[in-house]
């Protein structure tokens, strides 16, 4: 880590405002440089903690290939004609946090050992790295989703089916999930009940089948609870649960998707879950095997095997489910163990791996499960029905998240 002292020769060190000239620099103080790859609940919320906790004097640099950030339960919102796509974007350039610089650029290359990332707009040395890329979405290695489907776990994915949906005149619908490790378990029953309500606005379920397609037993394995009023609520709702299986293939010249016990079901409406990867620059880099190997990272310091280098979030393989609540729980283990390590403080408690989740049943009401996936033998899951109380609650989740990022709870 730099010293006081030195000199800055590397131009591109230089934090926000200094002097470029590195004749002037040479009794001022090198901040220490944390550049974090990606900008979703991980990056933004460790990024905040930086922030808040050294102001100027940290040097963070934030990148991310896309220009703004978007809640994934504002895809939902969107694709069901619920809000409007403008309103659920949230625009990087926004953030204006002392010591931090956002970079709207493409990763190229990641040297974990020499914590270097060469970008599209230069290359970064760094003291501390932080690997927050999250989880590719792969269409295509599903055969037939590209021709014969739809998915809508990506932004422009999701964004797209708010124009397909009012053309849907009934018929069978498969929401199918076709990988075994894909972003918020809830999404797709959350996606099956409401799209039994907006079918039945629009006069349009009594012609309609929905079919959820699972590769688990229950919708939520770690809460018992949970999984049964998700499928109590399916049985009112004439909701087909499909347990443990996948959907391998679409064949669209006969409209059905194939399973992977070889079972065929009729579609004229599919709504897929993509497969999930680790981003190949990740792989290249050494951090993960290959692509269906997440980082393997410490569980309880989210450390990977390279000092200094830490994955945050979906990108790891912790042992959490990919959702945005235990991506921001992993960045306050990561961005404590930062600080004690600037300030020479004593290490953070373990990651514990619990977080909650909001679940979407309808009828405007929200139920929430609070889980539990590393504190002991074996995850646990605690449910609270659904009410108008945890509406508010999960619009508050959002808006003080904004808030805090962003410093605008409206936008």
């Amino acid at each position: 880590m730099a010293q006081y002292g030195e000199k800055e020769l590397i131009l591109s060190r230089n934090p926000p405002g200094s002097r470029t000239s590195w004749e002037t620099d040479i009794f001022r103080p090198m901040l220490t440089r944390v550049v974090v790859l990606g900008a979703g609940f991980g990056g933004l919320e460790l990024t905040t903690i930086l922030s808040e906790t050294f102001g100027k004097d940290i040097d963070i640099v934030l990148i991310d290939k896309g220009e703004a950030f978007v809640f994934g339960f504002s895809k939902l919102d969107v694709m069901f004609g619920r809000q409007l796509p403008d309103a659920v974007r949230h625009p990087y350039r926004d953030i204006v946090k002392p010591g931090v610089r956002f970079l709207q650029t493409t990763v190229r290359t990641i040297d974990p050992i020499g914590k270097r990332v060469v970008t599209d707009e230069g290359t970064f040395e760094a003291d501390v790295l932080v690997v927050a890329l999250g989880a590719d979405l792969d269409p295509a290695a599903t055969p037939g989703l590209v021709e014969g489907g739809h998915e809508f776990y990506t932004v422009a994915g999701a964004f797209a089916l708010r124009d397909v949906l009012p053309a849907f005149q009934g018929g069978p619908v498969i929401v199918g999930v076709t990988g075994k490790s894909f972003k918020c378990p809830p999404a797709p029953s959350e996606t099956a009940l409401l799209l039994h309500d907006y079918l039945t606005e629009r006069g349009r379920r009594e012609a309609s089948e929905i079919s959820l397609v699972m590769p688990f037993g229950t919708p939520i394995p770690p809460s018992p609870d949970t999984s049964q009023a998700i499928l109590e609520a399916f049985a009112e709702r004439g909701i087909r649960f499909v347990k443990d299986s996948l959907v391998k293939s679409l064949d669209p010249t006969r409209r059905v998707a194939v399973l992977s016990d070889g079972a065929e079901m009729p579609y004229d409406l599919f709504l897929g879950i993509p497969v999930h990867r680790v981003p190949q620059v990740v792989v290249d880099s050494g951090l993960a095997a290959h692509q269906y190997d997440w980082v393997p990272v410490n569980k309880q310091t989210l450390a990977t095997k390279f000092p200094g280098v830490y994955a945050v979030g979906d990108v790891n393989g912790v042992g959490t489910p990919k959702a945005g609540v235990f991506a921001e729980g992993s960045a306050k283990i990561v961005a404590a163990a930062i600080v004690a390590q600037i300030t020479g403080g004593a290490p953070p408690d373990s990651y514990k791996g619990q977080g909650s989740c909001y679940v979407e049943f309808g009828h405007n009401q929200v139920g929430r499960v609070d889980v539990d996936f590393l504190s002991g033998p074996k995850p646990t899951g605690t449910f609270q029905a659904p009410s108008a109380a945890l509406v508010a609650e999960k619009a508050h989740f959002g808006s003080s998240r904004l808030e805090r990022w962003f410093g605008n709870p409206s936008r």
